[in-house]
């Protein structure tokens, strides 16, 4: 079975600090599964590292102020290109980010603070039929 999963958590640098958020149980799961690591913010062109970015009202707006909705829409269309060429059901997203969160996201203020949602990315997977849990769903 296919499974999408965010590239971060395996270890890819591709964050918006530079980083990674490496789990390694969430890399395990290659014995059982055939991951397929995808960035919405680097498929939608943004550069690595960048500035962090959070969902106010309908758009993508960097902390400075610079809309990038647009590269988070094109992100999440690529994602979706691979979901339907590999007949993902499942995708497994960093929680909280303006494009791979589920259920939760940043508020849009920049302070750390939730409110209920969806990234872009994870919203568009949901509207094409696919699950998508968080990397917390997998260590419980």
């Amino acid at each position: 079975m296919y499974v999408l999963i965010s590239a971060c958590l395996l270890g890819v640098n591709c964050r918006y600090d530079g980083g990674s958020k490496f789990m390694e149980e969430i890399a395990s799961l290659k014995d059982k599964y055939d991951l397929i690591p995808v960035c919405p913010e680097i498929f939608g062109g943004l550069p690595t590292p960048r500035e962090p970015a959070e969902i106010v009202g309908d758009r993508v707006i960097t902390k400075g102020g610079k809309d990038v909705t647009e590269n988070y829409k094109r992100g999440a269309e690529e994602v979706l290109k691979l979901a339907k060429f590999y007949h993902c059901k499942l995708a497994i997203l960093k929680e909280r980010s303006p494009s791979c969160g589920y259920g939760k996201v940043y508020d849009g203020t920049f302070s750390g603070s939730l409110r209920d949602g969806n990234g872009i990315t994870a919203d568009l997977l949901i509207k094409n039929g696919l699950k998508v849990i968080e990397e917390s769903d997998i260590i419980k």
